[in-house]
């Protein structure tokens, strides 16, 4: 298997003819250039659904993420709609982004190699630049900024993309099953004694432990709730002063996770996944049974959370460690299913609007979070806490509505969404012509 996905490899680059910088191939304009519409049409539907698990982030607390029985307890309706949001998006929308993220690296460095340009020295300025990015998204607009973390990751690539792809799996695999069992060994305990706090068979210790992180979490909670219902300078002010280096403890928590991931975009871009080039059975396993697989582990889990009105604690340890596995099965079947149907579907409406949002994938994360924060935040019409999770449903229907309705116009006329317009210029310390000539 290792020597058919290396021999794959150049024939995969010499085939695509470039990527953006949001990870999509060529960005030559609406109807110009080769392109793979499986990556644009995969990256479309991973940023519509990556919002619907940051919405609970952006209604607020934080905390929300873990368990919808915050800030208040919650009834049957709500419990469901935020088990939805967790059976079929949790996780698998990240995975899904990281390795298209990953798998962008590696074409843009081939590409720029191939024309003579330093590709590693190009992908270094341009990670830099979307760190940058990240601080000003985090810092400016909302705390679960993740374009830091993946910046961080990517450079971490570069550093390994030439090795083979079966020393790239093992290097993926050996990295996320270490820190899994380091992370859980850590938090289980923990997770034990709150079971058995709910049990009532919990030691004095156990006890104490437990109470002391959830009031930690409610303290969390509460200074959230103070800091939000504040004004636009006020909040940014805070994370400057309270918490500067948040964007690092996040990619010191997050890396294990998204690196690989971004390893095994790198494993599938060369072994021509996204060309629909694996074998048949091979792709029919994994939209099938691979996404079976991933829900069916994840529903275990929430058989058993649900009962117990999903304990932060034990939830924040499976949504942090645990549920790696069901999050992989699941974007890959997810993957495998947008391959499949990408040809058939880029001729739909719906199918040209989701490739146009993953074309655009930089402009709508971050104009998601303008929008979302505006919503929520004090500057704005202050609903922050107040949108119970079968609300924000709504409001994800509003974030999916704006990104399905302004791609598929704006790319008639511009070659790149505005944000990646700004990021590209940066990169080649020049502005570029955006304006499709009119003879396009």
């Amino acid at each position: 298997m290792a020597k058919a996905i290396t021999g794959e490899n150049a024939r995969t680059v010499r085939r695509v003819s470039s990527i953006s910088e949001t990870g999509a191939p060529p960005d030559a304009g609406a109807n110009g250039g080769s392109r793979l519409l499986s990556l644009d049409l995969t990256r479309g539907v991973a940023i519509l659904g990556i919002l619907a698990i940051n919405i609970s982030g952006f209604a607020g607390p934080s905390l929300g993420s873990l368990t919808p029985h915050v800030p208040a307890p919650v009834g049957l309706p709500d419990e469901a709609a935020w088990a939805f949001g967790f059976l079929f998006f949790e996780g698998k929308m990240r995975a899904l982004f990281a390795m298209l993220f990953g798998a962008g690296i590696a074409l843009q460095c081939e590409k720029m190699d191939a024309r003579g340009r330093e590709g590693d020295v190009l992908q270094v300025r341009r990670l830099a630049w979307l760190m940058l990015f990240g601080m000003a998204h985090y810092l400016l607009l909302w705390w679960g900024d993740i374009l830091f973390v993946y910046a961080c990751c990517g450079i971490a690539v570069l550093f390994v993309r030439r090795l083979p792809c079966a020393v790239l799996l093992g290097i993926a695999a050996g990295v996320i099953v270490t820190a899994t069992a380091i992370n859980l060994w850590t938090a289980l305990p923990l997770a034990a004694a709150e079971e058995a706090v709910r049990l009532g068979t919990a030691s004095l210790s156990q006890q104490q432990a437990v109470a002391a992180r959830l009031d930690l979490y409610q303290a969390n909670t509460l200074a959230q709730s103070a800091l939000y219902h504040a004004g636009f300078l006020d909040i940014a002010l805070a994370k400057l002063r309270g918490d500067p280096l948040w964007l690092f403890t996040v990619t010191a928590h997050a890396w294990s996770e998204v690196l690989p991931l971004m390893l095994l975009g790198v494993v599938l871009l060369r072994s021509g996944f996204f060309e629909g080039h694996w074998p048949v059975t091979t792709m029919r396993w994994l939209r099938i049974g691979a996404t079976i697989a991933g829900l069916a582990l994840t529903l275990a889990v929430l058989a058993w959370a649900w009962p117990r009105h999903f304990p932060p604690i034990a939830m924040a340890a499976l949504l942090g460690y645990g549920l790696w596995p069901a999050h992989l099965l699941t974007a890959l079947g997810y993957a495998a299913l947008l391959v499949w149907t990408a040809p058939g579907l880029a001729r739909t409406r719906i199918g040209k609007r989701l490739i146009a949002a993953g074309r655009l994938a930089f402009s709508n994360y971050i104009g998601t979070s303008l929008l979302m924060c505006a919503l929520f935040y004090g500057w704005g019409l202050d609903l922050f806490g107040k949108a119970r999770p079968l609300d924000q449903w709504a409001f994800v229907l509003v974030g999916w509505m704006v990104m399905l309705g302004w791609g598929e116009a704006w790319l008639i006329r511009y070659r790149r969404g505005p944000l990646e317009l700004a990021w590209r210029s940066l990169v080649e310390q020049k502005r570029l012509k955006n304006r499709v000539p009119a003879s396009a």
